[in-house]
């Protein structure tokens, strides 16, 4: 037999139970979140490289992003580049901004030719490494170190490292995540636009030591002469701090800046041979 005490024990234990059982549910639907399933239908529209091209962690943040603004302006995809954002503005009955294509560009002309090595690095095989140590082989301060971490970085394969010049080459596959520009210490990566015809001109130097000093430490480095900046019609072309920058925006791909620079500090890519050059 089960004495009182017991059987009053059992009761309020059973009781407790039930109370805290319905406590829990209570907070439960009161604080549940519900997550709208379009995030991921959205995740998996996009390509799944969680590369952070876009600015934010991985696909799916940038998923949740969209959907839970229902904005599309503003909001990018490299890998997957306008397609896969008129697929997703598509499906969500948005409208997707026109953006154009972008590349990473090298800017900078201190290839084992131009720029002459001054000393011998034999160190650790990492760029973030080698910039605390010294100015570069070559000695210029902002050139390309040649550890490749762009190439290391890149989760596109899109990149390599030219073994005549010593630089990384771009390749025609980079889908101009940003992963190369944030992985290089010198900040010589940058994401420019294609172009049409995939024509491109920029300054391929960010040396902004004087003219003497900067040529002396490599052989196409900007000297400031300012001839690109008073030749140019459109503007495009600032000089700050001594190196000249092109403005893609305002370059109207005229080319006149390019046959201006004398030191060929200025690329041009993808264009034809001038009829001058043909001669």
């Amino acid at each position: 037999m089960i004495n009182e005490i017991t059987l009053y024990s059992l009761i309020i234990l059973v009781s407790l139970g039930v109370l805290s059982a319905v406590l829990l549910y209570y907070v439960a639907q009161k604080f549940k979140v519900v997550e709208d399933h379009r995030i991921d239908d959205v995740t998996g529209l996009l390509p799944g490289a969680n590369c952070g091209g876009c600015g934010f962690a991985g696909c799916r943040g940038l998923a949740e992003v969209i959907v839970k603004e229902e904005c599309l302006i503003g909001k990018k995809c490299p890998p997957g580049g306008v397609a896969v954002m008129d697929t997703i503005a598509a499906y969500l009955g948005l409208v997707a901004p026109k953006t154009e294509p972008k590349i990473a560009v090298v800017r900078c002309n201190g290839t084992i030719a131009n720029a002459l090595k001054k000393i011998h690095y034999d160190a650790v095989d990492s760029c973030a490494f080698a910039h605390t140590l010294f100015a570069g082989e070559g000695g210029c301060p902002n050139a390309c170190l040649g550890c490749g971490d762009c190439v290391k970085s890149c989760l596109f394969d899109a990149m390599e490292m030219n073994t005549e010049t010593g630089l990384p080459l771009v390749k025609d596959n980079c889908t101009a995540c940003g992963v190369c520009v944030k992985s290089c210490p010198r900040g010589i990566i940058e994401l420019r636009y294609r172009g049409k015809k995939e024509r491109r001109i920029f300054v391929s130097c960010i040396n902004k030591e004087k003219g003497a000093v900067a040529r002396k430490n490599c052989a196409l480095a900007c000297i400031a002469c300012g001839k690109c900046v008073k030749i140019c019609t459109f503007d495009a072309i600032t000089m700050d701090n001594n190196l000249a920058y092109i403005d893609s925006d305002k370059c109207k791909l005229c080319r006149k800046c390019v046959s201006e620079c004398p030191t060929e500090a200025i690329w041009e890519v993808n264009f034809p041979a001038l009829k001058s050059e043909v001669l």
